[in-house]
């Protein structure tokens, strides 16, 4: 008896000891922390290798969208001159779908091709973005439904209309972690003004992600 409390006490310990995998975004605006989710471990070994090589220092968001999200990790970003349009660019690789999580609020998701292209829905090597979205109601919740032709779980709505964010993203794109701090920095990069192509007419640089 005493062999299987201790057994069970170490297990418990173990358990207490996991460390949150997580990640410090810095910008000129501010910083965001995000914890990155055991449950897509392609995506999240992926963003901490290119995070350990330096591939997103100094890298820019370089598309933002009011009441959405804010999108960055494009290397061409890096010495763009202002008005050049972003967003092609990549490591030379995607990573295979791991679809499980809903767009939140602060959910940090990877960017991808259109399903004309990418049928699969295979992630960008790089290019990540961060929800900012809208508070949902019952209603807007019913009619993202119908017109996804899809249904949102009972935990998925009540987290919708807590926290906010963008439903018409779910089931289509990878979300591999979360912010746990800065939100408030998030709404500031989402408000800058911008030009047609959504790119930030001020460069917003990731100064670097550790």
């Amino acid at each position: 008896m005493t062999k299987y409390l201790l057994l069970l006490a170490l297990l418990t310990l173990s358990a207490c000891q996991k460390k949150e995998t997580t990640v410090l975004i810095r910008t000129g605006m501010g910083d965001i922390r995000v914890r990155l989710y055991d449950e897509t471990p392609r995506h999240r070994d992926n963003f901490l290798k290119l995070a350990a090589e330096g591939f997103f220092d100094s890298l820019l968001f370089h598309r933002v969208i009011a009441d959405f999200m804010i999108q960055g990790g494009d290397p061409n970003s890096k010495s763009a001159p202002a008005g050049t349009v972003l967003g092609g660019g990549g490591p030379g690789y995607t990573i295979p779908a791991e679809i499980r999580f809903p767009h939140l609020r602060g959910a940090l998701a990877a960017a991808r091709l259109p399903d004309q292209v990418n049928p699969q829905r295979e992630s960008s090597g790089s290019q990540f973005f961060i929800v900012t979205g809208t508070p949902q109601t019952d209603e807007s919740l019913d009619q993202w439904e119908q017109r996804l032709g899809t249904k949102f779980s009972p935990e998925w709505r009540a987290q919708y209309k807590a926290k906010g964010g963008t439903p018409q993203l779910d089931n289509q794109y990878t979300v591999f972690g979360e912010v746990v701090s800065g939100l408030e920095v998030l709404d500031r990069l989402v408000a800058v003004p911008r030009d047609a192509n959504d790119r930030p007419l001020d460069d917003i640089r990731m100064t670097s992600v550790k």
